[in-house]
């Protein structure tokens, strides 16, 4: 590994100016490389979506609700027929260790002090099963289909026998988005940095196309999958499978025809087609074409406890953290981890507390002014 990809020492303490996600990832410049920045703050091309996820969570008012009862309160949800204590998990993050030498590890034991569920990503730097060994939290598998079913397969069986709950496909980055701030800044993945779960996967065959095809459309679209794929895989796997990337209300009907056990409104977090919408914009009409009966998981944007609150007003029944928690692992490993957890944990609390919102049943569009 060359020098602009080392990773830089660690807080062991959380400063007292850090006191959100937004602190976290202002200071996150100064313990990672530039390239290694760029590629994580990145987005896709002019990064209009990258920017609208936050933008249209700014844009929702909140409306206060006063003397309200709140000798039950409580933030517990239920997701997949298990009780969480707080409505959001651990997005699924490649590479950990690009911030912080345990990656995952580190993530994961954050997790554990705070009860917070982790999906794992098959590009993690850590194996599946070395993380599911010191997970004493709900783990969740997001799957990346690969060149064959028999490499895919061996993925979700892995996934099982290491005892992950469930699989979260994600299907809107069949190709890499033009992620042109990191291409500017010259990123490449560092060779010390592995892809774990993949050590001894194949090489894929060349492709080969005639003169006049398109590698984009001919040649990496031809092996990318398609509804079959997902109709395959639940013939395959005991495990609900969730797909992460929708933003069409008739993608959501279709996976709830399928039977499904749920979708994840999501952009990926501005990192593949630009110009998209936001995810909380998209997510009203996603949660109305699928009813109530489908569980519905929102993703990219999440920055406060009140994005998350306004999500679970929009039809979410919980949320994804995201960029956010990289940013925390690389100024301060575990303990940032916690200390973000635990602030956007708080955040939503008081969001609900002034809201007049005592429990996450109560959590209703009506405490929203919408633009």
């Amino acid at each position: 590994m060359s020098d602009s990809h080392l990773i830089l020492p660690k807080l062991d303490h959380i400063p007292a100016h850090i006191v959100s996600a937004g602190d976290y990832e202002q200071a996150a410049q100064d313990y990672m490389p530039e390239n290694i920045y760029a590629a994580i703050a990145g987005g896709s091309a002019d990064e209009l979506t990258l920017r609208e996820n936050c933008r249209a969570f700014e844009s929702i008012e909140l409306i206060p609700a006063i003397l309200q009862e709140f000798s039950s309160a409580s933030t517990a949800t239920t997701l997949l027929d298990q009780c969480h204590a707080l409505p959001f998990l651990l997005a699924p993050i490649a590479h950990q260790q690009l911030v912080h030498p345990e990656g995952e590890l580190a993530t994961l034991a954050a997790a554990n002090a705070l009860n917070i569920p982790m999906v794992c990503s098959t590009l993690a730097s850590t194996s599946l099963e070395d993380v599911a060994a010191q997970a004493e939290v709900p783990l969740w598998f997001q799957l990346y289909f690969q060149e064959t079913r028999d490499a895919t397969l061996s993925l979700v069986k892995r996934a099982e026998q290491s005892g992950y709950r469930a699989i979260v496909v994600t299907v809107d980055a069949p190709l890499s988005g033009l992620r042109n701030r990191a291409q500017r800044a010259g990123y490449v993945l560092p060779s010390a940095v592995p892809s774990a779960n993949l050590v001894n996967k194949p090489a894929a065959p060349p492709i080969s196309l005639a003169p006049d095809q398109s590698l984009i459309l001919h040649g990496l679209m031809s092996e990318a999958p398609t509804w079959s794929d997902i109709e395959w895989l639940q013939q395959h796997t005991h495990l609900p499978i969730i797909v992460k990337g929708v933003l069409s209300p008739g993608d959501a009907v279709r996976c709830r025809q399928l039977g499904l056990a749920g979708v994840v409104v999501s952009n990926h977090g501005g990192r593949t087609l630009d110009g998209v919408p936001a995810s909380i914009r998209a997510l009203p009409a996603v949660r109305q074409a699928v009813g109530d009966d489908v569980m519905v998981l929102l993703d990219s944007g999440i920055r406060r406890g009140s994005d998350i609150f306004k999500a679970l007003a929009l039809g979410a029944d919980a949320v994804l953290i995201g960029r956010p928690y990289l940013y925390a692992l690389a100024v301060a490993g575990a303990l940032g981890v916690a200390h973000l957890l635990r602030t956007l944990k708080e955040e939503l609390e008081i969001t609900m507390a002034l809201t007049g919102c005592p429990t996450i049943d109560s959590i209703q569009a009506n405490r929203l002014n919408l633009p």
